[in-house]
């Protein structure tokens, strides 16, 4: 359809169930209608309305349990929301990308040159150029096309703004050249590959996985290749409980150093004992190494893997307690995780500037207000951004004001868990 026929069926509530399939409930998929309407607009005025186009979406994720534990090969439980970036695109005869994201710079790839340049690091059209690339590269169909895409995926959030751009970007090539057959897996690897080896970015594999997968979902990353992915059967809304997140205020750009230093002091651990990550050693043989390994790594780097194995431990006790409908049983692993990102970890506030700790004071003060009722935990990479929290219904308003009287408002997101992930919208 051209994107005036598509404005007047959604205005019409011609689409409504296709938005509903992605955002659940009427209040959402109203909440999407001038949002999409919008877009269409944006791309005839940019880009002209004789063309057919198609919306594509791909969601944040938040993470749920297993922080810091997919670089070293180790189990996550994460699970996509409803906040998401969503493109209008159209094919192109030229050989030629063009992203327009809303608010931004024009992103253009060449797709005739698709090669990784250091110099370009950082730069969100090396993003485009190394989803492309990697898809190019398993032998799919490539070919041009224009996009305008928006996002409300709070960038430095800790819900993957940048992994749901890239997954944005490689369900669009799907869609658009390969009827939706590429795998879920495959696009989140492509997304991964882009932010390595194009972006500059030495970020795991969960981001991009559980963006692209969706819903709640637990993933064992013991081989990178081929990891196990399970869809975890749980009705969150029969819990009693709201999924928060609290936006602490703070960016990520200026923490990739922090984050590579956890990947790094885990894997020094494991380069000790002769291995490349932490999940090739039993944890039996690295405890009683433990002495041996003191003077030879740093002794962060020793309760990082701590954490580390534990933490995988947690995963599979978190998805057995869903799995069993035991919610209290989940939110006392969940408590469990954000003590260990804390104390062992590390992760709650940057060493290189250890009197802003707005993380620990959203800690402090969800402590105060959920302890023996519900859950806190640092949100995602951790060092600036978000704690999520699992809040009783009973006392959500409570608690949402509390949050926002010390944060500012708007800044606690009370949000549901989306049953899908990258996907073709309309």
């Amino acid at each position: 359809m051209k994107p005036l026929e598509l404005i007047n069926a959604i205005k019409a509530g011609e689409m409504d169930a296709k938005l509903k399939a992605v955002y659940v409930t009427e209040e959402f998929v109203e909440q999407q209608k001038p949002r999409y309407v919008m877009l269409l607009e944006e791309f005839e005025k940019l880009f002209g309305g004789d063309r057919d186009v198609i919306i594509t979406s791909a969601p944040g994720r938040t993470e749920i349990c297993g922080n810091h534990t997919d670089h070293n090969n180790g189990k996550v439980l994460a699970a996509s929301i409803n906040l998401d970036a969503i493109g209008v695109v159209a094919k192109s005869a030229e050989p030629t990308v063009r992203v327009k994201s809303v608010g931004h710079a024009m992103n253009v790839v060449d797709i005739t040159k698709l090669v990784p340049d250091e110099a370009q690091y950082g730069n969100s059209t090396e993003m485009v150029r190394g989803v492309i690339s990697k898809i190019n590269d398993w032998g799919y169909e490539i070919g041009g096309f224009d996009a305008v895409t928006t996002s409300d995926v709070m960038g430095g959030s800790g819900l993957s703004s940048s992994a749901a751009f890239e997954v944005l970007i490689g369900t669009t090539v799907s869609y658009l050249y390969n009827e939706g057959k590429i795998s879920a897996v495959e696009i989140a690897k492509a997304a991964q590959y882009a932010e390595n080896a194009f972006f500059g970015k030495p970020c795991g594999l969960l981001d991009q996985m559980a963006s692209s997968v969706g819903t709640f979902v637990t993933i064992d990353f013991e081989s990178t290749e081929e990891p196990v992915i399970k869809k975890v059967d749980f009705d969150f809304s029969k819990s009693g409980h709201s999924l928060c997140i609290i936006d602490t205020g703070g960016s990520h750009s200026d923490l990739t150093d922090d984050y590579a230093a956890v990947r790094e002091e885990m894997e020094s651990v494991a380069k000790a004992m002769g291995k490349r990550v932490l999940r090739e050693i039993p944890f039996e043989d690295f405890r009683a190494a433990v002495p041996s390994l003191m003077g030879k790594v740093n002794d962060r780097a020793i309760l990082r893997a701590f954490h580390f194995y534990n933490e995988n431990l947690r995963v599979d006790k978190a998805v057995s307690a869903l799995e069993n409908g035991d919610f209290e049983a989940f939110k006392k692993v969940i408590c469990s995780s954000g003590l260990s990102s804390y104390m062992y970890n590390q992760n709650v506030f940057s060493p290189s500037n250890p009197t802003e700790q707005k993380l620990s004071v959203a800690l402090c003060i969800s402590q105060e207000l959920l302890e023996g009722k519900g859950a806190y935990r640092v949100h995602g990479g951790g060092f600036a951004g978000t704690i999520q929290a699992f809040v009783p219904n009973e006392i959500l308003a409570e608690y949402k004001a509390a949050m926002e009287a010390v944060f500012g408002e708007g800044k606690c997101y009370v949000l549901i868990i989306r049953p899908v992930g990258g996907t073709r919208v309309i």
